[in-house]
């Protein structure tokens, strides 16, 4: 039996053997084993893409491998590790705090002797393990955090830099759960760190390591205020309609304002011009008129946040016309295998172009500063793209000579009016200067948007190019939010992803289809999601090809803010104030968030009220009483003969019946086969009585806003007027 290594904080103990295979990890409070022990399983490991020692190389096969740890020792706080067949070792420093265990890859041990003196740095090595743990499964577990955890324990490996590879494979009854150091990422100075607590903790304990390693404040910001505040998004505020804004707000409740860059830059067509960020006209005084604007904002009591594309580049921006950017990402490199001269239409190149890109708009060569499109390619020799139209995108027509290496420009799959900028360069801090001037200029939160835009491998260029902008902002965003995420974004993207953006006609199956089902796995990553982001649209509207018969109605958000509330998410409403008064329910639609608003920010909904939301079979009002309080009341939908009628009868505990209605879109009188001296109408519960016509037998009621109909005929006599209802 081999000795055996201990690690062991206020929290957990990991025994490791000299081995280096993994034996045991505990968590102390209870005891509990936490591995699936028995597997062999290698704490560290080392990768080359193929064996470089000549006895291994004529041994074994040349291909990828992975040589697991076998030898390791301890002085003080630096581990030496040895592997599987080839002499290389490395040195990783281990650090034992009480709120974690952390790992880094030093440097390693490698000499010219070991590889027959080969002309090359040593060791050859491509990847390094620096944490690998057999973790037995339980309830839950967090894709985005690397956490596996339940009521008693919870068990996480996550990332203390950018650059580590943080992730988990699935086996029988557990998860093997690691973090890799890559080649070309980072190898020496990555590091990763083991938590082990109770789950209670856990926060506390990543709140310590994001301090100790200067990281983003994750937990701070998942701990704050604003974390669950809905937002009114918009593209089209500016200096001259600032108030205008702030009036909507009001009405909605909205404390929190997600501008746009379409609102503050000129962006052209789609993204045809982000990237310049030039002022729009509307700010002639440039970014001073962009501060005055912000500081309304926040005097009005709202918070403003700043909506880019931080991955993008316009093809109509100066990144791309007359001479296309060097720094633009290529999906694929080409070396041009005869000279390219001025009038060619062919384009002939070393490497076979079989399974190149041919979607509409995106077949496009970038060779110098020219960009070409190709309308096919050949994958016999000699290898070619053929139908070539020079200088596209305003691009300058050059001659290109033999050996130029170009490539496939990485055009969005979003429009094709933008490219994606290569990660690799200056580009995207250059971008993020501009971004974070205006940033500078008031704003206090932010959304990456089209953040899948990088080159590989996502999951590290993914959450690095969101963070080399984020560190550039002041003062740090309150939190963020974003179109993608990764492992280390989880440290500022405080809140992952809003769905966008449902029909009327479908938008409660949506919700309950897409953000309800995705609630509780973001939970799993202790964090939450955004419910949004929601159209606001006008009875009769055209969205697309199709036409919106209802438009947007209170009930709709009100399913939405409820079932978003009910797990402590905020919404996003995207509001076009040039259309959004022509919607005759307008008022009602923002009164329904503004008090949703109201019960998040002063805590008045119960654990108790957030379990009954959870049910998305039952839908929910929430009414100011006779008292002028908060009620939460289950309702449902009742069938109506006339489809601009929308009611819903209301369960209260009363032995009265209560039926809420409204005219989607207009407003008139409404015949109901019930004795008008039953009914008692109001605008409000409580509230001054309406006189209630009769004709012939029937209660004739005004209908266009929201009112109430008090009433102690039966459920029954209320569900067969409605159902007869007829517009007088």
């Amino acid at each position: 039996m081999c000795g055996e290594l201990c690690f062991e904080n206020k929290l957990c103990r990991l025994i490791v053997g000299e081995d280096c295979i993994v034996r045991s990890l505990t968590l102390l409070e209870t005891g509990e084993e936490l591995l699936q022990t028995g597997e062999d399983i290698a704490l560290f490991s080392a990768t080359q893409e193929r064996p470089f020692n000549n006895e291994v190389k004529l041994a074994h096969p040349n291909k990828r491998t992975i040589f697991q740890g076998n030898r390791l020792t301890r002085e003080g706080d630096r581990l030496t590790v040895g592997f599987e067949l080839i002499p290389a070792k490395a040195v990783i420093s281990v650090t034992v705090t009480d709120a974690y265990i952390a790992f880094k890859l030093e440097d390693f041990i490698a000499t010219a002797d070991d590889y027959g003196h080969l002309n090359m740095d040593y060791p050859p090595i491509c990847e390094v393990r620096i944490v690998q743990l057999p973790v037995k499964n339980r309830a839950c577990f967090g894709e985005w955090l690397n956490v596996s955890h339940d009521d008693t324990a919870a068990v996480c490996v996550l990332s203390t830099s950018p650059y580590a590879r943080i992730d988990s494979e699935r086996r029988r009854g557990y998860r093997v759960m690691f973090a890799d150091a890559v080649r070309g990422i980072k190898l020496r100075g990555t590091g990763a760190a083991l938590i082990v607590s109770r789950p209670t903790a856990l926060l506390d304990c990543i709140d310590v390591l994001e301090r100790d390693f200067d990281l983003p404040r994750g937990v701070q910001s998942r701990r704050s205020e604003w974390i669950n505040r809905s937002m009114f998004w918009t593209h089209l505020i500016n200096p001259t309609n600032v108030d205008e804004h702030i009036r909507y707000a009001k009405m909605g409740g909205f404390r929190m304002m997600l501008i746009y860059v379409t609102s503050i830059f000129k962006t052209g067509y789609g993204y045809g011009l982000n990237g310049d960020y030039d002022y729009r006209p509307e700010y002639p005084n440039g970014r001073a008129d962009l501060v005055e604007m912000l500081a309304k904002l926040r005097a009005a009591g709202i918070t403003p946040g700043f909506h880019f594309l931080q991955t993008h580049v316009g093809l109509k921006t100066r990144y791309v016309t007359p001479r296309a950017d060097h720094r633009l990402n290529h999906t694929r490199l080409f070396t041009l295998s005869r000279p390219l001269s001025e009038t060619d239409t062919t384009v002939y190149v070393e490497q076979n172009p079989e399974d190149t890109v041919m979607a509409d708009k995106c077949r496009v060569l970038h060779f110098g500063g020219e960009l070409i499109s190709y309308e096919a390619y050949t994958t016999e020799r000699p290898y070619r793209f053929t139908g070539c139209v020079r200088g596209v995108y305003e691009t300058t027509v050059e001659a290109h000579p033999l050996g130029l290496i170009g490539g496939i420009l990485d055009i969005t799959e979003f429009s094709a009016t933008s490219a994606y900028l290569d990660q690799n360069t200056d580009l995207q801090d250059e971008i993020a200067d501009k971004i974070a001037d205006a940033y500078g200029a008031g704003f206090r939160f932010c959304y990456f948007d089209g953040s899948e835009g990088t080159n590989v491998p996502f999951g590290f260029h993914v959450p690095n190019a969101q963070y080399r902008v984020y560190k550039k902002f002041t003062p740090a965003p309150l939190f963020t939010e974003g179109a993608a995420k990764a492992h280390f974004s989880w440290h500022f993207l405080s809140g992952g992803n809003a769905f966008d953006i449902f029909r009327p006609e479908v938008f409660k199956k949506k919700i309950a289809q897409f953000p309800a089902e995705e609630a509780p796995r973001m939970r799993q990553d202790f964090t939450r999601l955004n419910f949004g982001w929601w159209g606001f649209w006008n009875p009769g509207a055209k969205m697309g090809s199709e036409i919106t018969v209802t438009g947007t109605q209170p009930d709709m958000y009100e399913y939405g803010t409820s079932r978003a509330a009910a797990w402590d998410c905020p919404v996003s409403v995207m509001l076009d104030i040039n259309e959004i008064f022509k919607h005759p329910r307008l008022a009602d639609n923002l009164e329904v968030i503004r008090r949703w608003e109201d019960v998040r920010a002063n805590g008045w909904l119960t654990e108790e009220h957030k379990e009954t939301l959870k049910n998305l079979d039952q839908e929910h009002i929430l009414l100011i009483d006779e008292d002028g309080a908060y009620e939460l009341a289950p309702y449902r939908q009742l069938k109506t003969s006339v489809p601009e009628i929308r009611a819903f009868i209301i369960t209260r505990e009363s032995e009265a019946r209560y039926v809420v209605f409204w005219h989607i879109s207009g407003e008139g009188k409404m015949a109901l086969d019930l004795p008008a001296e039953k009914l008692t109408l109001t605008h409000k519960l409580g509230g001054e009585a309406e006189a209630v016509g009769v004709k012939d037998g029937c209660a004739v009621l005004p209908i266009a806003e929201r009112r109430f109909i008090k009433t102690e005929l039966s459920e029954d006599a209320l569900v067969k007027a409605f159902e007869t209802a007829k517009l007088i």
